[in-house]
């Protein structure tokens, strides 16, 4: 057994910054580490557009797009392709719309490579939107299943799944975005001459061609600030002017529809002149819904874990992995100190879940619920550490967890903090077979055990 002890403190530091944490805690599965930035978005709760819709919201404020149309199937891609031409495109681009990274390099379960094609030939465009809808897209973001492309309904809405853009000639790329900074108070420009890429590549390479420029919402963005924002951005002289006037566009429809994060890569020129927004991703918080109800409408929960979107709907954070031992605990920081020693011991978490820092009885249950629905799941181990929170009363919504689904995995439950004798015993006075874990270490040791081989057990202890 590793010669290594975890204890609370280890939580903070988790709480605090990933980088205070020993090298021995990057010990993440990859379907972890690849979601990450999807599970950190949970916790914000963010909602999140196709690129066709957040190109019609950009339009509805002037914004300077391509030119599109969007199929559910193969019948309109002709026709739809033509209204097009009349505004002389000479190109087309064919995207699938899936809300994942990677599309151009992803490749499709029908066989078809990339999921953006270009292409001067009309009639080409319905073959290749055949071996799109119906079909599923893998990416470097997506799970090994990748995500579907097809026609759903959402509400009163129709979700098409490919659309059909006039392709143009770029000349430059640069790239912005318009984020919600909490360490500023406010919304900040990050803007960059360097577009087409992921600015995470820029930032590691070439620092100094990241700017940033706060914005004071009480005043929003000024005449100055966007001119000098679009010098940076390296635009032509005579395209200057232009450009600041998208970013004023691009500002006014952040603030109008309660956005926290608007960002257009490439932002650029075309080789006629042209200031163009060539690709956008909008975000939205989600405390917004209730003024931009139509916007909220445009969800598309079909492209989610439906164990997240249930999940959702009791606030709970939710994110599915590929283990096998369930985690439920309270906390951002200690759910992923908890997967980390559970991979530490030899197994992999089936997910992260967090239930916060003021779960009720009510949510512990729905919790149990969608752990214990995932087939992969052979062993639970819930690790509280009560503050706010009370033992007393996890443990009560264990035991009638339990009770409600039947439950007939193995339940390890390690709790520690307010009210933990009182917990402990509920859990004990149970009749239930519940194994208590002293700490972090204990609860991990016995949770891999549990699904453990004898032979497995033995190497595990030697």
């Amino acid at each position: 057994m590793p010669n290594i002890k975890i204890n609370d403190t280890t939580n903070l530091n988790y709480r605090l910054s990933l980088r205070h944490i020993p090298n021995i805690m990057y010990t993440f599965t990859r379907s972890f580490r690849n979601r990450m930035p999807q599970i950190i978005k949970s916790f914000i709760r963010n909602l999140h557009l196709h690129e066709y819709q957040s190109k019609q919201l950009m339009s509805n404020f002037g914004v300077s797009i391509q030119k599109f149309r969007t199929v559910d199937s193969t019948i309109d891609c002709i026709p739809k392709a033509s209204e097009i031409v009349v505004v002389d495109a000479e190109e087309y681009v064919i995207k699938a719309q899936v809300h994942a990274g990677g599309r151009g390099k992803g490749q499709f379960t029908s066989g078809l490579k990339s999921g953006v094609h270009l292409t001067r030939d009309i009639n080409a465009i319905p073959g290749l939107v055949e071996k799109m809808i119906g079909y599923n897209l893998i990416t470097h973001q997506t799970t090994a299943e990748g995500v579907p492309v097809k026609k759903v309904s959402s509400g009163c809405e129709i979700d098409v799944k490919v659309m059909i853009a006039q392709a143009l000639n770029i000349a430059s790329e640069k790239y912005f975005a318009i984020v919600l900074d909490r360490t500023a108070g406010g919304p900040v420009v990050v803007a960059s001459p360097v577009g087409g890429v992921d600015i995470e590549q820029v930032a590691a390479k070439n620092p100094e061609k990241i700017f940033k420029e706060p914005i004071d919402i009480n005043v929003g963005i000024t005449d100055d600030q966007a001119m000098k924002i679009a010098s940076v951005l390296e635009f032509e002289t005579n395209n200057i002017e232009k450009a600041a006037d998208q970013i004023k566009r691009l500002y006014s429809l952040f603030v109008s529809v309660d956005a926290t994060q608007v960002e257009v890569n490439p932002f650029g020129e075309t080789d006629t002149g042209k200031v163009v927004c060539f690709d956008a991703k909008i975000t939205f918080d989600d405390n917004a819904a209730f003024r931009q109800s139509e916007i909220f409408k445009m969800n598309d929960e079909t492209e989610s874990d439906p164990r997240e979107v249930e999940a959702n709907k009791f606030n709970l954070n939710y994110i599915g992995l590929d283990g096998n031992i369930g985690c439920l605990v309270n906390g951002a920081g200690l759910a992923m100190a908890t997967m980390d020693i559970i991979k530490l011991y030899g197994a992999s978490p089936a997910n992260f879940l967090d239930v916060g820092g003021s779960a009720t009885a009510a949510q512990v249950k729905e919790a149990f619920k969608i752990i214990s629905a995932d087939s992969n799941v052979k062993a639970i181990l819930v690790n509280i550490f009560g503050g706010i929170m009370k033992c007393d009363v996890i443990a009560q919504g264990i035991v009638d967890a339990v009770k409600e689904i039947g439950l007939n995995l193995p339940l390890i439950v390690r709790l520690s903090g307010t009210n933990m004798e009182k917990g402990n015993a509920i859990l004990n006075e149970s009749g239930l077979d519940i194994s208590s874990a002293t700490d972090l270490d204990d609860a991990a040791l016995k949770a891999v055990e549990a699904i453990q081989t004898p032979k497995e057990k033995n190497k595990i202890k030697n």
